[in-house]
């Protein structure tokens, strides 16, 4: 029998405001470790108490770890725009990123 493997993206909103986005195989497990401050030198331990406010399910580790380093490089705004399924919104964010990113000649 063939094994279904599962992973998932997630983003974390800390008690000071700050966003933390992850992947793992196991979700419950790993929202436990972050609630319970399972690792004392993890950016989310002093940062307590967490709320789950993505998530997303994967098939393919490769792909989960793809689109986790797309989220990590979202503005703010564009984070909260996917937490509330904000597609324009979205859209829009990343055309006026896009405009400023060659308008100060960058790569």
């Amino acid at each position: 029998m063939k094994r279904v493997h599962k992973y998932f993206v997630y983003i974390l909103e800390c008690s000071d405001g700050l966003y933390y986005t992850g992947v793992t195989n196991n979700i419950s497990r790993r929202l436990w470790e972050h609630s319970e401050g399972d690792n004392p030198t993890s950016f989310t331990y002093k940062r307590r108490p967490i709320i789950l406010r993505y998530c997303m399910e994967f098939k393919y580790i490769l792909d989960a770890i793809a689109w986790e380093k797309q989220l990590k490089g979202w503005s703010r705004k564009k984070k909260e725009a996917l937490f509330i399924e904000d597609w324009a919104s979205i859209v829009e964010l990343a055309k006026n990123a896009e405009k400023r990113h060659s308008s100060t000649g960058s790569e």
